[in-house]
This record gives C-alpha cells, structure tokens and sequence, in this order.
C-alpha cells in the first residue's frame, strides 16, 4: 500500500480513537412547577429547561419521556404485562382494566424553544420533538414546556391510593428529557424496566392543599412556610393564607427527582454519623409504628457500613418515604412498602439506599447495564445486611461465613434452567421476568463476587472505592467498572466480562483423577467441563490436616492474585482457556494427599459443586 495512504488511514484511526476515549455527557438544569388538583387527581404544569450539548453532534431532535401515558389500556406496558409468560402480579392486566378516571396520562400543550415554537408528537410514552433550531456542539437552549396530567391509581412505582393508602407517590410524574451519549438517544418507551436521565439541578415548586405532607427527594427551601415539622424548633411559621401550600425543593447533580404527599404522614429525623439528615416518613398509627421507630437508628450504622466500602454518600439529606408498590430508588430518596416485619423493613431500606451508589451517583443506563444497578446493589446489601446481623440489629438474623451462598445457588438455577439469557440483553427485551430478575439481581452480583475471588479481596476492596471515585456523577458502562479493577490489581480482566456479560457460558471444573505416580508425587487432573474458563484455587487437604493453596492462574489474566490467607500456596504454570483438562503434580515426601477441593471459599460459580471434591478412598 502506498506510503501516504498508509500515514492518512493511520492519522484518521488515531483521530477516531480518540474521539472514542474522550467521555462528555450532556448537561440540564430543570425548573418545574406543578399546582395538583387532589379532587381531580390531576396538575398542570410548567417547566423552564436549560439543556447543554456537550457532545460533538449538532441536534436537530429531542425526545421526552411521558410516563404516566404507560397506564393506559392498550398502552405498550399493558400489552407486554398481559402477553409475557410470568407477569408481574402488581401489573398483569391492571392496566387494562383502569376505567378513564383512574388512568395516567400525560398531554403536552406548547414547546417553544428558545421562544420560538417546536414541532411535537405525542407517541405513547415518548414525544418526538423536532426543534426550532439545532442545538450546536457546546451550546445551551432553553425550552419551555406546559402540560396537563392525570396521576393513575398506583399500579407500579407511581400513582395515587395505593394498597397500603398512601395517597400520591409521584414518581416519572414530569415530561423527562431523554439521555443523549455516545450511542445516541436513548428514547425508549416505558414498557416495564427502570431509568436513564440527564445529570442536572432541580428546582421544583409544587402547589397542593395544606393537610398534606409533601416528602421529597430534594433540600426544602421554605420550611417555615410549610410547617409539618420541617420548620427549626421553636421557630415562628409563617403559613401562607388560601387553601394551599407551596413546597420548594432544590436537588443539585441528580438525574431525577420524586416526590409524595399524604395526609397522614409522620415525619421523624436524625442527624446521621456522617452529617447527613436522614428523614423518615409514613402513616402513623396504622400498626407499624414500632418497625418505623427502630429504622432510623439501623438505617444510621448501615450507611456507615456503605461509606466505608462503597465511597462517602455526597449528599446533604436522605428520605425513607411510605409510597409505591415494594421499593424503588431515586436521587436523595426511596419509596418503599411500609407494612412489613422490622427485617424485611430495614432489608428494603438498605437495598434502596445502596441504590444511591449503583445508579444514583453511578448513573448507568439501567435498560443496557441493569446487572450494573441492580446486581451492584444486590451484593452490596448482601455485605451490609450480613454486618447488621454480626452486630445484632437484625432480630432471629445471624451472620454468615459466606452471605453470598444463596446468590449463587439462584444463579445456578438459571444457568441450568434453559430460560437464560445473556446479561446484555436490553432490559425490556427478556422474554421471562424470571430471566431477567434473576440476571439482573443475581448474576449481576457474581460478577463481583467472582470478581475478588479473581484479583483478590484486597485489591477488590480497593477497586470497588477507585469505580465510585473515578465514575461518581458520570455514567459508567461495563468497560468503566471491568477497567476500573484492572487498575488496581495489575490483571488483564476483559476476558472474563466478555464471557461473563455477553455469553452464556458456564464454570464447571471437576476433579477428574488423583493418582500415585510414584513414591513421592501425586498427580491431580481437572477437567474443564464448562465452556468458561477461570483461575483455579485447590486446596489440597493431607492426612496429617495440613493444608495447601496450589493456584493456577489463567493465562488471559496476564498476572496472578496476591495470596489472600496463611495456607501455604504454590502458584502453578498457567491455565489456558483452550485446554480441556490441566494438570500438576504434589510432592508427597512426607505429607500424603487425603483430599483436593477447587475453590473451596465458593466465589467461583460452579454450576456442579458435587464433582469440585476428590477424597481418598478408606
């Protein structure tokens, strides 16, 4: 090839590359009023939007999300709740059967952007919005928009009177201005998943009658206009006259922002260990009073268990709020089901706080990298839970050795189901909720299980703090958390999300022979049945009851772990993920082989545990 054409097409790869490496995300600045109509069940609303395009792109569309238009006969939600094989039991045909003044719906009535009007089109739960003029690479637009909206009965995470009588739980109740990154727009309809937004500031001033109380994922701007024990002790309240009262929250750096009101709140705080206010709000007086009370107390040591191994939680304050239909997680907030046993109570509360981490500060896209939100969190309340019971805040709840036993069983259900699917599967695109739970919630968390049995604890400890500090109020992807403990341990890792994220292979290792082959070594043969290939921990147990680590790291790993306990280890040739089988060999001068077990400390998800152990015949 010709010299010159060469040095071009090398030029341009490397301008391309860099383009891919550069991180930008797009930036908004959101100013919303809302003035409900509680008999109706309804609210206008008015919004001012800055919008920054910090991308390369120059944008001549725009795309909101109108949530509430998911809760609507017909509706793809619907469809989908009344058509997958196991549905939801609070969706399944609810939806179908809201009569007209139950029903969510969301109606834009002007966009202007800039002043000047935008051309848009309602479609389901997506507005398609083509605009006034392009949005050039770092530049800033204003768009205004005004609409109407219906709150539905509460069918799944937002709504009003739900089963427990909360009356409003407004989550996805705002038009929400669809992410744009480097695989474009994201503007999928609601069908059943979770979020993607846009990093931003929230000003949000909401209109509803005096005897409710509003609880809100944000810093509350009039406490002495509002009362209802937000207001300092002792402090003169300055009530507004009318029927209403107007509740302003500020919430900076968060992607969304939820809120609820019910006339029979209770509100208690705490100043946390760390600083923070944690706010807890629920129905007084319907039989749960005493769970509540003990929630604040636990909840304040489980965020200290959290700040010490997931990274300081950054902001000012924190809600437990009574609303929606289980838990869900949102910015400075969580609505969680409040009739529960005080362990399923504070189980609940620490899951949804955790989401703080794993995907409120660590903002990933939950419809691609769901195993990121939820798998995350899952594990990391594993932790946390665990703790709780070792220090006796978890009534009848002890600690275990290993309080990821039961994770990787479910996995191991799965695996071995027929029903698996891989783990970059778009989240609304699983053909079971089962597949998609359990991936999710379940294989998300072997992934870091797996994860420090293959660096080691200490540099896991080590990498999961360097992924928050690194990635906190950006929106990390599978390289940014795989590289992210790449960096710490020294160990090349991309093999093992490849296999682990986009394929549905298996672990499944077997001690095959044990075998004398002369007076003074013991020759050990593993097979590799599954077609997932790891390092390999064995731990060789003597007749005397010494014990010995023989380690073989894989050669795609391009390194090895550090020993993470006192059991003597020998580190063996490298294993290939070719090979069908390895093989080593024990001296045996003195000592002799009674039995050899692989990974002994249950990280690795073998799916057959019963072919893991060889012991020697009486």
């Amino acid at each position: 090839m010709h010299k010159k054409l060469l040095f071009l097409l090398g030029f341009s790869t490397l301008i391309v590359s860099a383009n891919h490496a550069q991180y930008w995300q797009q930036r908004v600045d959101y100013q919303i009023q809302a003035d409900m109509d509680v008999s109706k069940h309804q609210y206008k609303g008015t919004m001012r939007l800055t919008y920054t395009n910090n991308s390369p792109d120059t944008l001549t569309k725009a795309f909101w999300h109108l949530y509430f238009n998911a809760f609507q006969p017909g509706s793809m939600m619907d469809v989908r709740s009344r058509t997958i094989a196991d549905p939801d039991a609070r969706v399944s045909s609810r939806i179908f059967n809201l009569k007209p003044e139950e029903q969510g719906w969301m109606k834009i009535k002007s966009l202007q952007q800039n002043g000047k009007p935008s051309i848009f089109v309602h479609n389901e739960t997506i507005l398609e919005v083509t605009l006034a003029e392009p949005i050039l690479p770092g530049t800033s637009t204003v768009f205004e928009l005004t609409w109407d909206a219906q709150v539905p009965l509460q069918v799944r995470r937002n709504g009003r009177d739900s089963k427990e009588g909360i009356d409003y739980s407004m989550a996805q109740w705002y038009p929400k201005l669809c992410e744009y990154d480097q695989q474009g727009w994201h503007a999928n309809p609601y069908i059943a998943r979770e979020f993607y937004g846009v990093w931003g500031d929230f000003d949000v001033k909401i209109s509803i009658d005096k005897n409710y109380v509003v609880a809100a994922g944000g810093y509350l701007q009039n406490p002495q206009e509002v009362g209802h024990g937000y207001e300092a002790p002792g402090s003169a309240l300055k009530l507004p006259a009318g029927d209403k009262l107007l509740w302003h929250f500020k919430t900076p750096n968060v992607h969304d922002f939820c809120w609820a009101a019910d006339r029979d709140y209770a509100h208690t705080m705490i100043v946390a260990d760390d600083g923070s206010i944690m706010r807890f709000f629920w129905q007084k007086g319907k039989g749960y009073d005493e769970q509540w009370s003990k929630l604040p107390g636990i909840m304040n040591r489980a965020r200290t268990i959290m700040n010490e191994h997931f990274g300081k939680y950054p902001y000012r304050e924190y809600c437990f709020i009574q609303g929606g239909d289980g838990g869900m997680e949102y910015p400075l907030a969580t609505l969680i089901t409040g009739n529960r046993p005080l362990n399923s109570l504070v189980g609940v509360a620490v899951h949804e706080q955790l989401h703080t981490w794993y995907q409120m500060v660590l903002g990933s896209n939950e419809s691609l990298y769901g195993w990121m939100d939820e798998g995350f969190t899952s594990f990391a309340e594993d932790l946390v839970m665990n703790e709780l019971a070792r220090e006796g805040l978890l009534p009848g709840k002890k600690a275990e050795e290993n309080p990821y036993s039961g994770t990787v069983s479910a996995y191991t259900a799965l695996a071995t189901s027929g029903v698996e699917e891989p783990l970059s599967t778009h989240a609304d695109h699983y053909h079971t909720n089962y597949a998609y739970g359990v991936a999710s919630y379940v294989k998300g968390a072997v992934f870091l299980l797996q994860m420090e049995y293959i660096i080691g604890k200490q540099a896991f400890d080590k990498g999961l703090l360097r992924y928050y500090h690194t990635w906190k109020f950006k929106h990390p992807d599978a390289n940014a958390v795989t590289r992210s403990f790449e960096r710490e341990s020294g160990l090349e890792l991309d093999w093992y999300k490849e296999d682990w994220v986009n394929t549905l292979n298996t672990i499944d290792y077997a001690v095959k022979t044990v075998e004398k082959e002369d007076r003074k070594n013991t020759r050990v043969v593993i097979e590799r049945i599954g077609r997932m290939a790891m390092p390999l921990d064995i731990v060789v147990t003597y007749t005397n009851g010494d014990q010995e680590l023989f380690y073989a790291p894989l050669e795609s790993m391009r390194g090895e772990k550090p020993s993470e306990n006192n059991i003597p280890r020998t580190v063996l040739p490298d294993h290939r993920w070719v090979d069908p089988v390895y093989e080593f060999e024990i001296p045996e001068k003195v000592k002799k082989v009674a039995r050899v077990e692989i990974d002994p400390s249950r990280r690795m998800a073998d799916i057959n545990l019963e072919n893991n152990v060889w012991v020697k015949p009486e």
